[in-house]
């Protein structure tokens, strides 16, 4: 299938109109990979000379060398060659979920245009790693993905704006705010459960944890600043369920209220040393080389109305999500499992399993 991908582009001009090739960003990462220009200019299929032109041609932009290369120490990046890589991620980060739904509603349209007749499903779902790998393991299918707030993708499931939604509930926190929230929430009789995926959240740190983070008791510490989730979010949530049971006051944890948008944004923001800790899910952690102490698990389950199964489209999806290929993509994931995927079941039901 013809898709598109809509990716940020980033350009650097001064006062005279100049402009810089952003092909930096990808040797920058490289060159923090590898710490060799000659690998990272071999991994990105350019020529020695060009990348080391390319780095020249930008510290003389900047009026200050972003690599420090010495004979047979490697390169490794200055300061603010790191700054700039880490402003890099952390646009990609914050933007992501955006310009992948926009992507998932162009794509749609092309798919429409061409009169295929690959069926469609619609997935309204909070933004997750799980998810966002979904295109690439199923077939046969045309998913349109769109990122919002869990409780916006259920209501569009009610409505009939979409076939499936997504939602997470932690694991073990029975008689909890947000249990009490969804079991209002999902009153409808008509509403099914669909079994998906479970993950873990935890606190992530600075490789070697140099402020020696144990556990969310010591998000209160006067030395430690901390990220947040942006309020509304599943992780949120979870954050104030667990303060209040680990009897920490919000009030006192500094940076309570600086929120970010996606688990690599917050990820992008601790490795950048903006924050020391961020509660987040595994993946992004070990992308940015941070340390990750388990918190809780939560389970990423999909909601739809009990006549959208005897769909032929939805059939498919379900069998897709039940193969050895779903699971097999999904346990590449760190924390991630498949906990009997696909298995369709009912609002009491998944409740009374949670309670026990």
């Amino acid at each position: 299938m013809k898709q598109i991908k809509v990716v940020p582009n980033w350009a650097f001009s001064d006062s005279e109109g100049n402009q810089l090739n952003p092909q930096l960003f990808d040797l920058l990462r490289e060159l923090h990979e590898s710490g060799k220009l000659t690998n990272a200019t071999k991994k990105l299929g350019i020529s020695y000379r060009h990348g080391w032109n390319l780095i020249q041609r930008w510290a003389e932009f900047f009026g200050t060398p972003l690599v420090d290369m010495q004979k047979g120490r490697g390169a490794s990046l200055t300061n603010l060659g790191e700054k700039l890589l880490w402003a890099e991620e952390r646009v990609l980060a914050r933007l992501g979920p955006q310009m992948a739904s926009l992507s998932s509603e162009l794509n749609l349209e092309i798919h429409q245009a061409l009169r295929s007749d690959t069926p469609v499903i619609n997935l309204f779902a909070s933004h997750g790693y799980a998810v966002a790998m979904l295109p690439n393991l199923v077939q046969e299918l045309q998913l349109n993905i769109q990122y919002m707030p869990s409780l916006e993708g259920i209501a569009a499931v009610e409505r009939g704006d979409c076939q499936v939604a997504g939602f997470h509930l932690p694991a073990q926190l029975s008689g909890s705010n947000i249990y009490a929230e969804y079991k209002e929430r999902l009153s409808n009789p008509n509403l099914r459960i669909i079994r998906f995926i479970t993950r873990q959240q935890g606190l992530m740190v600075a490789a070697g944890n140099p402020k020696q983070i144990k556990s969310l008791k010591d998000l209160s510490r006067e030395d430690l600043r901390f990220v947040n989730r942006q309020a509304g979010s599943g992780t949120s949530a979870l954050l104030n369920e667990l303060l209040e049971r680990n009897s920490v006051e919000a009030g006192r944890i500094k940076g309570f209220t600086t929120r970010e948008f996606t688990h690599s944004a917050i990820a992008a923001y601790v490795a950048s040393g903006m924050a020391d800790t961020g509660l987040g899910v595994e993946p992004p952690a070990r992308q940015f080389s941070l340390d990750f102490i388990p918190v809780a698990n939560e389970h990423y389950l999909l909601i739809c109305l009990e006549e959208t199964l005897a769909n032929p489209a939805m059939q498919r999806f379900l069998s897709d999500i039940r193969s050895e290929r779903f699971t097999d993509g999904i346990l590449t994931l760190p924390g991630y499992s498949c906990d009997h995927s696909g298995e369709v079941m009912s609002i009491g039901d998944l409740f009374a399993e949670l309670e026990t």
